[in-house]
């Protein structure tokens, strides 16, 4: 019985969590009691405005901060269970993070950049770097493997990004304003991309938006409001 519950428990589910910053009269209640599930192969997005709690929501996920209260739980575990190492497992195991300023290693070139997620597991340098040319070439970046980040366009810097976020086979793919700092073409191709990987390749991608327009690549949209979840649903009824 345990383990049917397991097999079909959402990927990602949040119980009525809450999250506190500060005490007192100054506390602020950036999550209000969320709940929230999605499932494998899903393609999220995650809206609100500034201090809605998409953030907050988006670090819980990610292992990168706890709720004061309620429950985070992945592939059935509650992460709140979990020692501080086993939570950074879990990030370096099952989940890859895409972010708006790229995060790249500026002296060092794409392929070496892609390793690095790689090299904190510990794997050796002829199998890390096949893979990670292999991630190189699933975004497009073919020839490109031996740039720096200065001789690199915005967009080939993201792709680099969204390799080193896959070249582990992340069961996540979380994306916090992929497109924050790029042209409208580029985030177009950027976006595109995106979907193909949660499309042909099954990878579970819940990204934080304020941009609509981006957020009609989802197959879903999730709003928040106030630390609560105002509205969820899927893109064609969103439309």
């Amino acid at each position: 019985m345990t383990s049917d519950r397991q097999e079909a428990a959402p990927l990602v589910e949040l119980r009525e969590a809450t999250k506190v910053y500060g005490s007192g009269p100054a506390a602020v209640h950036a999550l209000a009691g969320v709940n929230l599930a999605i499932g494998e192969g899903e393609f999220v997005a995650i809206m609100g405005p500034s201090g809605s709690g998409k953030s907050t929501a988006m670090n819980i996920i990610g292992c990168l901060d706890t709720p004061t209260a309620g429950e985070y739980r992945f592939k059935g575990i509650a992460v709140g269970q979990l020692s501080r190492n086993q939570r950074t497992l879990l990030r370096r195991h099952f989940l890859g993070f895409v972010f708006q300023g790229f995060n790249l290693l500026a002296r060092t070139t794409a392929v070496e950049n892609v390793e690095l997620p790689l090299i904190y597991r510990g794997m050796a340098p002829a199998e890390r770097r096949r893979l990670a040319l292999g991630a190189l070439r699933r975004v497009g970046l073919e020839g490109r493997e031996h740039h720096t980040s200065s001789e690199l366009s915005g967009g080939q810097q993201q792709r680099v990004a969204i390799a080193r976020a896959i070249v582990t086979d992340p069961a996540v793919l979380l994306a916090d304003e992929p497109t924050g700092n790029l042209d409208t073409k580029t985030s177009r191709e950027i976006m595109e991309l995106v979907a193909t990987l949660n499309r042909d390749q099954g990878i579970t991608v819940i990204m934080v938006t304020h941009e609509t327009d981006i957020a009609a690549y989802a197959r879903r949209a999730i709003r928040f409001l106030d630390g609560r979840v105002e509205s969820d649903v899927p893109r064609r009824e969103a439309a």
